[in-house]
């Protein structure tokens, strides 16, 4: 909920502390930093303080950077929260599901836990833009973070008297430098794809030199892993096929769906005039679609295996894509309700690869595994948004450039223009252009079609990769190790 409900608080945020172009990049880009880099340390950390511990101080941290906003009153402040609220996310995150593969020891009732997880995880990030919507109209931007502090309060008192103390009996000695390997890796990693993404293109440098040094640090991670009996990060892991599968699917459909939810959002406010709590209450079909699809996976893998419905959940999302890219003539609200309908259902099937991810994975190496998976979702998002979020930049750009409105207008405003649909749209109704949003509107549609093609493309071939990849007879409702 947090991660969508501030795509909705941006504008008015901005508008009040007027951030610089970069100081806005960081307010929403510091926190996937932070977490990425720190999930892997913080899994590790937790079998040997104990994960419950780890959990709880997670939610009491999220739950006071949320507080600390009351106090906010420069973007500085701001960036300097998100950063922290990064902190709470990287101790949460990996902890819940190491704790559901604790609790639930039997196989058939953890696939069913694990569903719950992934059904109230995909409710969380559509109910972000309604609700964010909804306190927009009545409060100023500060209640987008307030709105979490609730939330953890009754998470620590539900924590405290519910979830059982685990952790590791023998984890071996801390490995300091690997675990700064982890941390310098996966930050630069993210910031160069999160840089590719913002300039739609492959040759920025610097976004270059981040991304060697961040591959070689996580290589060198990798092998430092690998040679050690102790290892910060068990990556022997990934020799369970059923495993991989798993860690793959949950890439995939996240790169499907974060991607997707974007430029939604953006054409339902901006094309179709759609107001934020009216964008919320569209974009919902893909909570509750992906909410029963969650739910109903694990009985279904009993009936058909869940080979075929992790797959086969895979092959959804990337038909929905399709659908959208394929439609002839105008897009319709009936067209994009049917396209969310599907990629929800799609990604439905991340409760089977969370199963899968947990299912042959012993105890002792759970949180191991939540990080893998947390950091399969994290990359996921972010290569979605920058691969399918470069190509919609793309081709907007090349046919709105090819437009009559764009030429009447001063070539420094027209530069913004062409940069993104929200300055096309400010810039039309500022000056009374109704011919330059039309163009413009048309010119991001067409991308997104074009991207939703590209999209669906990719999910298919992910879902054939997954089918391959997951062995044959695989029984997430079996006894595991």
């Amino acid at each position: 909920m947090d991660m969508t409900i501030l795509n909705i608080a941006i504008p008015e945020m901005s508008a009040e502390l007027e951030p610089t172009a970069a100081q806005q990049l960081w307010i929403v880009d510091v926190y996937s930093l932070v977490l990425a880099g720190l999930l892997v340390s913080f899994a590790a950390i937790a079998d040997r303080w104990g994960r419950k511990r780890m959990l709880m101080l997670g939610y009491a941290i999220f739950g006071a950077a949320s507080l600390l906003v009351l106090l906010a009153d420069s973007a500085e402040a701001v960036i300097a929260i998100r950063a922290l609220l990064g902190v709470g996310g990287a101790m949460i995150m990996p902890m819940t599901l190491s704790l559901i593969r604790i609790i639930f020891t039997d196989a058939r009732e953890r696939a069913t836990a694990l569903s719950v997880w992934a059904a109230v995880s995909g409710l969380g990030a559509a109910i972000g833009p309604l609700l964010g919507g909804v306190l927009l109209e009545h409060f100023s931007w500060h209640a987008a973070f307030i709105v979490n502090v609730p939330l953890m309060l009754l998470a620590i008192v539900a924590g405290l008297f519910l979830l059982p103390e685990s952790r590791v009996p023998a984890t071996g000695r801390w490995d300091a430098f690997a675990a700064l390997l982890s941390l310098a890796g996966m930050t630069l990693l993210v910031w160069a794809i999160k840089t590719f993404g913002k300039h739609a293109s492959l040759a920025v440098p610097e976004a270059w030199a981040a991304f060697l040094a961040g591959a070689a640090l996580l290589a060198w991670f990798t092998v430092r892993c690998l040679r050690r009996p102790d290892p910060l990060l068990d990556l022997r892991l990934f020799r369970d096929r059923t495993f991989g599968a798993g860690i793959v699917a949950a890439l995939g459909s996240t790169f499907a769906m974060i991607a997707a939810l974007l430029l939604l959002a953006q054409w339902m406010q901006l094309v179709d005039g759609a107001s934020p709590v009216e964008t919320g209450l569209r974009l919902f079909p893909i909570a509750i679609a992906g909410a029963l699809a969650s739910l109903a996976a694990p009985p279904l893998a009993r009936v058909i295996g869940a080979r075929a419905v992790l797959s086969g959940g895979l092959g959804l999302a990337g038909i929905g894509m399709l659908v959208m890219g394929l439609q002839p003539g105008v897009l319709g609200a009936v067209t994009v309700t049917v396209t969310l309908v599907l990629i929800g259902a799609g990604t439905g099937s991340l409760a089977i690869a969370s199963a899968m991810i947990m299912h042959g994975t012993p105890e002792e190496k759970a949180g191991n595994a939540g990080a893998l998976e947390e950091t399969s979702y994290e990359l996921g998002a972010l290569l979605g948004v920058a691969v399918l979020g470069s190509i919609a930049a793309l081709m907007y750009r090349a046919e709105f450039e090819a437009g009559r409105a764009l030429l009447a207008l001063d070539p420094a405003i027209r530069a913004q223009a062409e940069d993104s649909l929200g300055a096309a749209v400010a810039i039309a109704e500022g000056n009374g252009l109704p011919q330059l949003a039309s163009e413009a509107g048309v010119a991001f549609t067409h991308s997104m079609q074009t991207t939703g093609i590209a999209g669906g493309a990719i999910m298919l071939a992910v879902a054939v990769l997954v089918f391959l990849m997951t062995p044959k007879g695989t029984d997430i409702s079996a006894s595991g190790h």
